[in-house]
């Protein structure tokens, strides 16, 4: 599998007429009287990459599960199509990797089928719905995957297949968790890369949590450094470099440096 470099530094992708934008304001969110989030203000653009970064325990789960409506904030999410529209998202939601029993027998043909059709998973899958599945494999060059059992794919192919399903139907908003966690270095570039390659092929956005700074200068348009609050929203360069990064880390990163 073979992708474009990626070259350095990264120029944004320009908005398309008829697409999106997340527009967050003022959210907030308390969890049995516990401030998890507060006075979170930020936009996603159509055709944006853009990476939340944080310490453990910063929010950034809670947020992506604001997003996606899954526990009660306050403040307001809002989605604009251009020409100022209000209109209902579809998110495509990547969750951190969960854990497979290494001998567990279901295949990724029976996972997907079951996913995305609740066909029985003891059941041999029909034709016309393991085409399917190839069909939504084949957008991450994961069809070779197809009759792999799930307990032995590795980090970087379990992301892949997770991504394949967050993509069916084709969402507007990819929201991944923590998607380059359990992937080794080289997998993690292919990863990112397939990731760019994808938001331009379908002009969707994407906003992903990471701990891996080493990335961010090459595949994304912008940084969210959060900590309860947002403390620094910039391009890549500027929060890394900045006091508010290297206080929250204790890392001073050079322009060329991003290793964490």
């Amino acid at each position: 599998m073979r992708f474009a470099k990626q070259h350095h530094p990264r120029i944004p992708m320009p908005a398309k007429p008829g697409t999106c934008r997340l527009d967050v304001k003022n959210l907030g969110v308390t969890l049995e009287n516990d401030v998890i989030l507060r006075d979170i203000n930020f936009q996603l653009n159509c055709r944006e990459i853009v990476a939340l970064i944080g310490p453990n325990g910063a929010g950034k789960s809670s947020l992506f599960r604001s997003i996606l409506g899954q526990i009660p904030y306050t403040g307001a999410i809002k989605f604009e199509l251009a020409g100022g529209y209000p209109s209902q998202p579809k998110i495509g939601y990547v969750p951190q990797s969960p854990s497979f029993d290494r001998g567990y027998p279901i295949s990724v043909l029976d996972f997907f089928a079951a996913a995305i059709s609740r066909w029985p998973v003891f059941l041999p899958v029909p034709r016309s719905l393991r085409a399917k599945v190839e069909e939504c494999l084949s957008r991450v060059h994961g069809e070779a995957l197809i009759d792999k059992r799930i307990g032995t794919l590795s980090g970087g192919e379990l992301q892949r297949v997770l991504l394949a399903l967050a993509l069916e139907p084709i969402p507007q908003i990819l929201i991944l968790d923590e998607p380059l966690s359990g992937v080794d270095v080289g997998g993690e570039h292919l990863l990112m890369e397939m990731l760019d390659e994808i938001r331009q092929k379908y002009d969707l956005s994407i906003l992903f949590s990471t701990h891996d700074f080493s990335t961010l200068r090459l595949y994304a348009d912008k940084v969210i450094l959060l900590q309860q609050a947002i403390l620094k929203v910039g391009t890549p360069a500027e929060v890394l470099r900045s006091p508010e990064f290297q206080s929250v880390f204790h890392l001073n990163l050079s322009e060329e440096g991003g290793d964490a």
